[in-house]
């Protein structure tokens, strides 16, 4: 029973940026952080600027306590906030954040982290943004004191926070568990298929049949030839080809319309998705407002937009599932012998990517696109169907474990966002109506 819990205004129960430096304070040297270098909750990085050496941000003056709350007031809907849970010395956040800290005695500052990260409040909080009249979108500290919240008794508070701090903490260990995943399996891409590794031990003489080396057991020796042979790419192994790209992918270009669906909830796979621990949002249709593509079960995800930003996303989706995807990316499925494992390490190879000299189109920097076709023409050296099988086989105990871990995340993500305590009704009438009217985080 919530009987105890206070209807309350974010003014009644925080204080915002209560300290300012000034540059007459004359630190030595500061720790910055930027707006840019924190995304729900995780810091990329810090920057360490000497006084008298390093040109200092005319923007580094809010101070921070440990454990205050850093949230970006430019455009929330990219998430720049989270908990400052342990602070180098010197250090200084940039007036582009708003420095929330819990009252004492009144509101433990985890508790008020949670109920700010919570979807509907940055879709309330961006709504609001994109009315401003300033350069970009943003909101005021005025906006955050007037958030109506219902406010359990300070124990229950810090129940809910940890319970919460939990479930992320095991969001960002599956995070790095992944990264290590990916690697494992990149690594295997690259030795076989770009370093050509086993080829050359073989060539040199290091590897013989019926013996194993690092990361090459003996029943792999009659997968690879022992000769190279040239090709429009360079040395090659023999009997491998070249080929286009649009030559061994299934380029997928089925279109729809999310919105004329309004009540049907779609997952929803977009940049900033992407980019924000590539899980996709749930999102009724209604607040899909363009057009997208189709997202088929076992397809690859191939941004062509700023192709210096690598952008590819192994998909993870029910066959029964109603998936879409922006059309800033192009959906690749699998073509001949051709498995998505290989399409996806192969999309985020180096040596493959380095091929992006063809030229983009848009006028805008920030918006610089390949055309599609200009990517399936690019050239990839295509080995034979019981290579790329056995690779299969290797690298998908990786990268399907990496899917596990997704889906074991994003079930974490709406526990974690308070869902137990605001009702699914809530959240999606506040969602249709584009607007927030004090249901509770709890």
């Amino acid at each position: 029973m919530k009987t105890e819990w206070r209807k309350v205004t974010l003014k009644d129960c925080v204080v915002i940026n209560e300290s300012t430096y000034s540059p007459k304070e004359a630190w030595p040297f500061i720790n910055y952080l930027d707006t840019g270098n924190i995304t729900d909750n995780r810091i990329s990085d810090i920057q360490h600027l000497v006084n008298g050496i390093d040109k200092i941000p005319t923007q580094a003056r809010r101070k921070c306590q440990p454990g205050d709350i850093v949230y970006s007031t430019v455009r929330p809907n990219q998430r720049h906030y989270g908990l400052i849970k342990e602070i180098p010395e010197n250090f200084l956040a940039s007036t582009g954040f708003a420095v929330v800290r819990g009252k004492s005695g009144v509101a433990d500052t985890d508790f008020i982290y949670w109920f700010l990260a919570q979807d509907h409040i940055v879709t309330y909080l961006h709504s609001i943004a994109e009315t401003s009249t300033t350069a970009y979108p943003s909101i005021r500290p005025a906006d955050l004191e007037q958030l109506p919240l219902s406010l359990p008794p300070l124990d229950e508070q810090r129940a809910i926070a940890h319970i919460l701090g939990t479930l992320d903490d095991k969001i960002d260990l599956n995070r790095r568990m992944n990264e290590t995943l990916e690697e494992m399996a990149r690594a295997l891409f690259t030795s076989w298929f770009v370093d050509y590794d086993p080829v050359h031990a073989k060539i040199d003489g290091r590897w013989q049949r019926g013996e194993s080396l690092p990361g090459l057991p003996a029943d792999l020796y009659d997968l690879f030839p022992a000769r190279m042979t040239e090709s429009d790419l360079g040395e090659i192994p023999e009997g491998w080809e070249v080929r286009g790209l649009g030559e061994v992918v299934e380029y997928l270009r089925n279109n729809e319309n999310p919105f004329k669906d309004p009540e049907t909830m779609f997952t929803h796979f977009s940049i900033p998705a992407h980019d924000d621990g590539q899980m996709p949002r749930q999102e009724l249709g209604a607040n899909i407002k363009s057009a997208k593509s189709s997202v088929p079960s076992g397809s690859v995800l191939f941004s062509r937009l700023n192709l210096e930003i690598e952008r590819v996303w192994l998909v993870d989706v029910l066959s029964d599932d109603r998936a879409v995807c922006s059309t800033e990316f192009m959906v690749l499925g699998s073509q001949s012998h051709f498995q998505r494992c290989y399409i996806y390490c192969l999309g985020r190879s180096p040596s493959f990517r380095q091929q992006f000299e063809s030229p983009v189109t848009g006028t805008s920097k920030s918006h610089q696109r390949a055309p599609a076709g200009a990517v399936l023409s690019l050239k990839v050296v295509v080995p034979p169907e019981h290579v790329i099988g056995e690779f299969e086989t290797l690298a998908s105990a990786f990268l399907n474990r990496t899917l596990a871990n997704r889906r074991e995340s994003q079930t974490l993500s709406v526990l974690r966002c308070c869902q137990s305590w605001c009702p699914e009704r809530c959240r999606l009438k506040a969602a249709r109506r584009g607007r927030f009217d004090g249901c509770a985080v709890g």
